[in-house]
């Protein structure tokens, strides 16, 4: 890996990441859309219209749009990346590009079926010094990024989060109320696991993720400033292309 930030810190500044895209062409994390293909096709329809957000330079977008998905708006705060992207898929008609801060989506309500990231809130997260807390930055910012999402999506529609973080840490982020969203989940990966969340917009919470977010409010006494999560190493060994 050659362009590995000098501490994590970097991962949320736009001009390290306007640097790494004028340089390299494509970076998987997380491994390529066919390692978890036979999971989306389950919840997507090929006439869905679908955001993905922080897109990067990964080729997920366009291998979905071979698969037959055409409508595909894709952001990410980076202009280099935008640029770039754009260029390279020109020829997809009903492909888009836009930059965008995911804390602020400038797309009008109920926009989209579905919302798709793939190890973007994990790399919000990647400055973060234990596994057991988030600061209450990274933890405002998350709640503004999840609170944007139920926003833009449909009635039913699915917000679809592809990460590395076990339920036990990524279920306390999701599980609020106020997004209004159920939430369900499967992995994918031999040896090693990642794991695909579901969020339905307009279901409620199962029993259990429901209590699971009374047992943050009875600990707290409010929305808890500080949500659990996983940790991420100072490299980016674990999210490179590994051979699943």
């Amino acid at each position: 890996m050659t362009h590995l930030p000098e501490n994590n810190l970097r991962y949320k500044d736009v001009d390290y990441w306007d640097e790494r895209y004028k340089v390299e062409t494509c970076y998987e994390w997380l491994g390529g859309f066919s390692k978890f293909q036979h999971l989306l096709e389950k919840r997507i329809k090929k006439n869905d219209s679908i955001l993905v957000l922080g897109c990067g330079n990964s080729g997920m977008s366009g291998e979905m749009y071979d698969a037959g998905y055409r409508s595909i708006t894709n952001v990410d705060y980076s202009s280099v990346c935008i640029s770039t992207m754009s260029a390279r898929y020109a020829d997809c008609l009903g492909m888009r590009w836009q930059q965008m801060d995911v804390r602020q989506l400038a797309f009008l309500d109920a926009s989209f079926d579905i919302v798709l990231e793939k190890a973007t809130l994990d790399a919000l997260m990647v400055e973060e010094k234990t596994p057991w807390e988030v600061s209450p930055e990274t933890a405002r910012f998350i709640h503004k990024t999840l609170t944007e999402i139920s926003r833009c999506l449909k009635p039913g529609g699915l917000f679809i989060s592809v990460t590395f973080a076990q339920p036990f840490f990524r279920k306390r982020l999701y599980a609020r109320r106020e997004y209004n969203w159920s939430i369900q989940h499967d992995s994918y990966g031999d040896g090693f696991e990642y794991f695909v969340y579901v969020m339905t917009k307009g279901e409620a919470l199962s029993s259990e993720d429901a209590a699971l977010e009374r047992n943050l409010l009875e600990s707290t006494g409010s929305l808890p400033p500080k949500i659990i999560t996983t940790q991420m190493d100072d490299r980016e060994d674990f999210l490179s292309n590994i051979d699943l």
